[in-house]
């Protein structure tokens, strides 16, 4: 049998998961009090942007132990499963070196590990296709070598409303939040090599959309026939713009819509949206 694993970072839910037939490690989110959640259990998604909103101070995001991931991975060998296991970029967190350390400690030679280059929905997008395969009976040598071909084409671009999120996490500066603030810039943040990069800005949200769906075509544009995802923090209108350029403009069915979870969340903070697609051309979109 071959088993899918993947963190909470990729924003599959518990229940999504069961349905999916697929396992989950969660990261963890720390209030400034010392409450501690596991990511997408336990506290709601409307409570925990409530309560991000009124922060002093951001909270912490962990990585899962090796331990979590070598209960996994001990089941897998005990069953003589093969475990295909996507995760967070090891660019902006060290889930994948745990996961790496619990791999060499099971010491099981059917567990393949996949970086996956991105986070939240970019990654959902790498599970849904393993799923896929993995449900039409595909080896998992052929589910590894498509996943590994396919997460160069993944594109994940956002909206973020405040910039203080990103000061709070140290991605800003406090003048380049406060002057930000000041003119209404709105960044569009993608990931780039990995890693969480500004990829445009613009003044206003509506100059910010018009600038992530400049950013899609020069990323590759949207591969009409693989899946895609649309997802926000805290305020669902705030995905309502995407869904309506790529109904209105691609002419394409309306997307699933998500509700993006808590350790992505910490960063992004409330009112961000963005899309996950792979890229009709790799070559394209470097």
């Amino acid at each position: 049998m071959i088993r899918i694993l993947t963190d909470s970072t990729s924003d599959i839910l518990p229940a999504q998961a069961r349905a999916m037939q697929i396992e989950l490690v969660p990261l963890q989110v720390t209030f400034e009090d010392g409450e501690t959640y596991l990511d997408g259990q336990g506290m709601s998604l409307g409570e925990f942007y409530a309560r991000l909103a009124q922060c002093h101070k951001l909270p912490t995001t962990s990585q899962p132990s090796p331990a979590a991931f070598a209960e996994h991975f001990e089941a897998a060998k005990e069953a003589e499963d093969e475990m295909v296991v996507i995760l967070l970029s090891s660019q902006i967190s060290g889930t994948y070196q745990a996961a790496q350390i619990a791999a060499a400690t099971v010491d099981y030679d059917k567990i393949y590990l996949i970086d996956g280059h991105s986070a939240t929905l970019g990654n959902q997008l790498l599970v849904r296709l393993a799923v896929k395969m993995r449900d039409e009976g595909h080896s998992v040598g052929e589910i590894v070598s498509v996943l590994e071909t396919e997460k160069r084409k993944v594109r994940l671009l956002a909206v973020v409303d405040d910039l203080k999120y990103f000061r709070k996490g140290g991605r800003l500066s406090g003048a380049e939040a406060f002057a930000g603030a000041l003119l209404g810039i709105k960044p569009v943040v993608g990931m780039k090599d990995g890693k969480v990069a500004l990829v445009d800005k613009a003044r206003g949200m509506p100059g910010a959309y018009v600038a992530l769906f400049k950013q899609m075509e020069k990323m590759g544009g949207l591969d009409t026939d693989k899946e895609y995802l649309v997802g926000y923090t805290a305020h669902r209108k705030a995905a309502e713009p995407v869904c309506r350029y790529l109904t209105g403009n691609l002419h394409l069915p309306m997307p699933e819509v998500q509700h993006i979870g808590t350790v992505i969340g910490t960063h992004a903070g409330p009112g961000a949206a963005g899309i996950a697609f792979f890229a009709k051309n790799e070559l394209e979109a470097e």
